[in-house]
């Protein structure tokens, strides 16, 4: 009888709203990430970096020194990205979690799941332009 209560209590304890997590809207996300560099990883792996900048300016790189520009946006209860080489926006639900944040692109919700490894106040590295001969 007792086991049977402690499972009834720990089943109705995970169906509480407190573990529901809900992604995070745009003014919690602005307000999570402006003025900061956030480094994302995937599967245990380096993925990118991305600075957030006033007024929902960003600038994104896949930690080669490659950099590119963009903005975001709120788009039904979704951040949107839109880059300077690609005019389609790329959305995210962004979950705010004990160590960070969790990122799922939701253009294929089964392809990228991004986690924050890292944060800091320091600008990215950003080679120039290429230039050639």
């Amino acid at each position: 009888m007792r086991q049977t209560l402690r499972s009834a209590a720990f089943v109705a304890l995970l169906s509480t709203p407190c573990f529901a997590a809900e992604p995070m809207n745009g003014a919690q996300f602005e307000a999570y990430v402006e003025g900061k560099t956030l480094y994302f990883g995937q599967n245990g792996q380096a993925y990118g970096v991305e600075e957030y900048l006033e007024d929902r300016r960003v600038r994104w790189s896949f930690l080669d020194g490659q950099c590119k520009d963009g903005v975001w946006y709120e788009d039904q209860g979704m951040i949107c990205f839109v880059y300077e080489d690609n005019p389609t926006p790329q959305c995210w639900s962004f979950f705010k979690e004990a160590n960070g944040l969790r990122a799922i692109f939701e253009n294929d919700p089964n392809a990228t799941t991004l986690y924050e490894a890292q944060q800091n106040d320091e600008p990215m590295m950003c080679l120039g332009p290429e230039v050639g001969v």
